[in-house]
């Protein structure tokens, strides 16, 4: 699997800087813009690597982690007036983050020897996980309590990945691809459109 862990390093780059940058309105320090980058970028696949019972944690088995955090944070510092008079930068950087974070959990999770069901969901809690943290972190409310389409993308994908993967012969590269993909153009469109789900209602 050449595109894994490369992936699975870019994705933890990607949440630093959309960590870091969520607080941008915030009268915090450059030491709480790297702590909030850190715990978004750690905080789900911790959580996975927990429920499943993995350890080492990857980024304490794996150095290059704190690395990719560490350049993400730098990054969001460096060229902090540039990504803010970009309306959507963090949009952008979310949104990559979940999609490569939501697949590289199911691997994680198969690898494992989870069923596929527990596998969805784990690449799920993988990729929103990090985000409730920010948010929370931020006072605001975690994107996933909003009316907007966030952790179903992510389901999908995973779904798209693990259907792919069991019922095709398609090479597992060029399924991880597909399956990004998927999540970026879900999660695009329901901005662009304002897609949302039905609102949940008490049954009377």
């Amino acid at each position: 699997m050449y595109f894994q862990y490369p992936l699975e390093l870019i994705g933890t780059f990607f949440f630093a800087i959309s960590g870091a940058l969520a607080m941008q309105d915030k009268d915090h320090d450059w030491f709480a813009a790297g702590f909030t980058g850190f715990i978004t970028a750690i905080g789900g696949g911790t959580i996975r690597d927990m429920m499943l019972g993995s350890y080492p944690l990857v980024w304490i088995g794996d150095i290059h982690f704190l690395y990719a955090v560490l350049a993400g944070v730098v990054m969001a510092i460096i060229f902090f007036r540039l990504f803010i008079r970009l309306r959507r930068t963090f949009l952008l950087f979310d949104t990559l983050g979940i999609s490569f974070f939501t697949i590289l959990g199911v691997e994680k999770a198969m690898s494992l020897g989870v069923r596929p069901e527990i596998a969805a969901i784990m690449g799920m809690f993988t990729a929103v996980m990090g985000g409730v943290i920010r948010d929370t972190l931020a006072n605001e409310l975690p994107v996933i309590f909003r009316k907007e389409i966030y952790a179903t993308a992510c389901l999908a994908g995973a779904i798209v990945y693990l259907v792919l993967d069991i019922h095709t012969p398609l090479e597992r590269n060029y399924n991880l691809l597909i399956s990004i993909s998927v999540i970026i153009l879900i999660r695009l469109l329901a901005v662009k459109f304002k897609l949302a789900l039905p609102g949940f209602r008490k049954i009377r």
